[in-house]
């Protein structure tokens, strides 16, 4: 971790002052530790007197009525139709872009399925880390500063999202929902967008 941080660190301080927020993404495919890693990277920055601020996307998904049963092919609806991606694109990257200290962004509610709009204030020095999946997708990728992609074999991955998936199902039925739907979608984003090839660092996790 120092040596991920001293080398972000040492891009942050290399590039000339936009006065806007620097931008990080957090990228990998599903159960590859990113929520985990960013907790800590967010901390060791902290430790150097950065002031930061985490970005979950997966807090800005759309309603299960635009995301299921759309007529399109699973795998589509987790790549394309998760989130709204030219809503987040204005509302999120574009304003971040534009030093936009107040953001108001829609917060997805699991349990009701329907979104608040909740204000976000950011300052302008700050670090933003933005965790997630598909993040280099090319609507989004350009507005990255610097790009951290945590590499972790499909076999580790699924024994941790066996835990964390539980409210589909059993086993059989979490294997299953993968098969349709999100390891289709992480093949298409793997095979048209590169992302370990696009990224700053390539992080190769393994540990369970």
């Amino acid at each position: 971790m120092q040596e991920i941080v001293h080398e972000l660190i040492s891009h942050i301080t290399s590039i000339p002052n936009e006065e806007r927020p620097y931008l990080v993404a957090i990228d990998g495919l599903s159960g590859a530790g990113k929520t985990t890693f960013v907790k800590k990277l967010d901390h060791e920055l902290k430790n150097q007197k950065y002031q930061t601020f985490i970005f979950h996307m997966d807090n800005h998904i759309v309603e299960k009525n635009s995301r299921y049963l759309t007529g399109n092919e699973e795998w589509y609806e987790y790549y394309y139709l998760q989130w709204d991606v030219n809503l987040l694109t204005s509302i999120l990257f574009e304003r971040l872009h534009q030093n936009c200290r107040m953001l108001n962004l829609p917060f997805y509610d699991k349990e009701n399925d329907d979104h608040s709009i909740k204000p976000v204030m950011i300052e302008p020095e700050s670090v933003v880390l933005i965790e997630g999946i598909f993040l280099q997708r090319k609507e989004w990728r350009n507005f990255f500063d610097f790009t951290i992609f945590i590499d972790c074999p499909r076999n580790v991955r699924f024994e941790r999202v066996l835990k964390r998936d539980q409210y589909i199902g059993n086993y059989e039925a979490i294997q299953s929902k993968y098969k349709r739907r999100y390891w289709p979608g992480e093949d298409y984003y793997v095979s048209t967008v590169s992302p370990k090839e696009r990224a700053n660092i390539v992080i190769q996790s393994v540990n369970t």
